[in-house]
């Protein structure tokens, strides 16, 4: 592993910065075809890729940071900024389509001011549309994924999910 100085102005070296990711690319660093395992990693620590993050997968990696950045947005999956404490996955799958995820939608971006891949400027809510969430007889749905787990809410109104996020948000406030 390298012991480059890290460029975030933290004054630490760049091998302290990602030393909880240090154990996947011993493993997978030089393992061909493996990159993706490595960025969900990288994801799952860190919440998001950030540009530190990718430069120092690439060096580790000898991958090119365009080929990585080329990667992360190809996938959905990845995200390269940080999302909210709260992540709001609407489902707009068939079912909740037909149910009226799209007016959900509306409700959620009207009361959070944000719209889908986008979070509130206190950081508690990001929202992302999902394709299914296999909750189709709770349609339309969302899921709801904190530091505290995942809660899935069914059978949405305008109303309830107005209620829920006022819910979450307070809750947010008092801990903060």
């Amino acid at each position: 592993m390298s012991e480059k100085v890290c460029g975030c102005g933290c004054g630490g070296d760049r091998a302290a910065q990602f030393a909880d990711l240090a154990p996947t690319l011993e493993k997978y660093a030089k393992v061909p075809g493996s990159l993706i395992t490595i960025l969900q990693k990288a994801q799952d620590i860190y919440g998001y890729l950030s540009p530190d993050a990718i430069n120092y997968i690439a060096e580790e990696t000898g991958i090119k940071p365009a080929k990585i950045y080329g990667v992360a947005t190809f996938y959905a999956q990845f995200r390269l900024e940080p999302i909210g404490k709260n992540l709001i996955m609407l489902c707009k799958g068939t079912a909740c389509h037909v149910n009226g995820a799209d007016m959900i939608e509306e409700a959620i971006t009207e009361h959070l001011n944000i719209g889908d891949g986008e979070t509130t400027e206190d950081g508690i809510f990001t929202l992302n549309n999902v394709a299914c969430l296999g909750c189709c007889s709770l349609a339309p749905v969302m899921m709801v994924r904190s530091a505290e787990g995942d809660e899935t809410y069914g059978n949405l109104t305008k109303d309830s999910v107005k209620e829920i996020l006022d819910e979450i948000k307070g809750k947010a406030e008092v801990t903060a």
